[in-house]
């Protein structure tokens, strides 16, 4: 199966999915080491895939570690540009947990089991009482984190100029 990810002209169209894992006010998150921010656990949704299913492929896939899906969070349109190529990007954020008992008492870095391909990658814990501090992207989930009443639907936005996105969704139409 592929990616949902779909480009037109100098935008990036992609669907992704994340878990949130809360244990003892801290919350699970992706860093690449060679970059100053974190982002959610997850990753991109295959064509025919629920992001339900991704997020649990991704867990597995990332820390060899199995999840439950034990709610729906959130989702977010985010707007941003990464190496010149603007995105508009839809993540379906769901709660999880760790099926194995022990996996619930980790509290230390979790490094990515996919070998060379992901090296620079490992998983933190960043307390929920300093996340206005934290660079997490996209910045939204600071707010979902902190009113902690779901579902929640949300906007951000990265870019400027996001009217000239109406063009493109007239394309696609």
């Amino acid at each position: 199966m592929k990616d949902i990810t779909i480009d037109i002209d100098e935008w990036r169209l992609n669907c992704r999915a994340a878990g949130i894992v809360i244990h003892n006010n801290k919350v699970l998150v992706h860093h690449n080491t060679k970059d100053t921010y974190y982002a959610l656990v997850g990753g991109r949704v295959k064509l025919g895939e629920p992001s339900s299913d991704t997020v649990v492929r991704e867990f597995k896939e990332e820390l060899g570690k199995d999840i439950e899906i034990i709610g729906y969070i959130s989702t977010i349109e985010n707007f941003f540009e990464l190496k010149g190529k603007k995105y508009h990007e839809i993540i379906f954020i769901h709660q999880v947990e760790f099926i194995d008992d022990d996996d619930k008492k980790i509290e230390t870095t979790i490094k990515n089991i996919e070998g060379n391909k992901e090296k620079n990658i490992q998983y933190e814990w960043i307390n929920l009482d300093e996340i206005d501090n934290s660079p997490i992207r996209p910045a939204e989930i600071k707010i979902i984190l902190k009113k902690r009443t779901f579902p929640i639907h949300t906007i951000n936005n990265d870019i400027e100029n996001i009217h000239s996105l109406t063009k493109y969704i007239m394309i696609i139409q």
